[in-house]
């Protein structure tokens, strides 16, 4: 069942434009500090922006600080919500439900289905970006000494290769954790309504209001519970010595939203009548 839902994802246009997209926003934005070199100065812009004009290593992690807040949600939301309200709409779920499947069998496919894609939007906007950044920008001053160049972290101290490809994948996993937990939420939203758009929509309104209440100091007893609270947690992996504490709390946020909303689907999902 898995592999069927896998296959039924990877044969969407509207899946491999999203990943199009994504990998595009970056793309565009090394051509221009390429084109130009006026990098923001430090503090203004996307976080590592201003230093990948120096050491092209450092732009997957200012292309997914440029992804996180806005793009990637979005995505997310749209194949999220397309899982069961676009079998519903298509009128083809009736049918699927007619095999010898069970409904949780089913919601597990596609919550692996949305892992899947979330965890290769993120690889892809990591890998895409290392290329063009290195393409762009080169590997850094110390890079004819040999090794590569120097990769500077957030603290100043220079990190090794390995600890750096360390860092960068310890990123990619949180980031499809956090975008998992958009996707749970989607797939919960997906079997409330017929509608892939309102479910998307549902996902969508979620984040803004979660982004619009943060900075409230009203909201600060739920602020860590936000689903948005975190995202940016992944910023302290560059730093030296990494600064676990927001990571793992936020890792655990996120486990939170995806059991809650996976199980709410479940139970809304095993009762719900059917018809068409």
């Amino acid at each position: 069942m898995i592999l069927v839902e896998l296959r039924l994802m990877l044969r969407k246009r509207r899946v491999w434009l999203c990943w199009l997209l994504l990998c595009a926003l970056p793309t565009l934005v090394a051509v221009l500090l390429a084109t130009t070199r006026l990098a923001p100065p430090p503090g203004r812009g996307g976080a590592f922006l201003s230093a990948v004009v120096s050491n092209g290593q450092i732009f997957p992690a200012a292309a997914l600080a440029l992804v996180v807040p806005v793009f990637l949600p979005i995505t997310v939301a749209i194949v999220a919500g397309d899982t069961v309200a676009g079998e519903s709409s298509a009128g083809t779920l009736r049918y699927l439900l007619v095999r010898p499947v069970g409904r949780l069998r089913l919601l597990v496919a596609k919550l692996v289905s949305v892992a899947v894609f979330v965890l290769l939007a993120v690889l892809f906007v990591t890998v895409v970006s290392y290329v063009v950044g290195v393409v762009a920008f080169g590997f850094g001053p110390d890079a004819s000494l040999g090794g590569g160049g120097a990769i500077p972290s957030l603290s100043g101290v220079a990190l090794s290769p390995a600890d750096v490809v360390f860092r960068t994948a310890t990123t990619v996993g949180y980031l499809a954790l956090c975008m998992l937990a958009l996707g749970a939420v989607g797939l919960l939203f997906s079997t409330l309504t017929d509608s892939p758009l309102a479910a998307a929509l549902g996902v969508l309104a979620l984040v803004v209001a979660s982004a619009a209440v943060q900075p409230l100091d009203a909201a600060a007893a739920i602020e860590p519970f936000l689903p948005t609270a975190h995202w940016l947690a992944w910023i302290d992996l560059f730093r030296d010595p990494i600064v676990w504490a927001d990571v793992r709390e936020g890792a655990l946020v996120q486990l939170g939203y995806v059991v809650v909303a996976f199980g709410a689907a479940w139970a809304n999902f095993s009762t719900k009548d059917v018809t068409t």
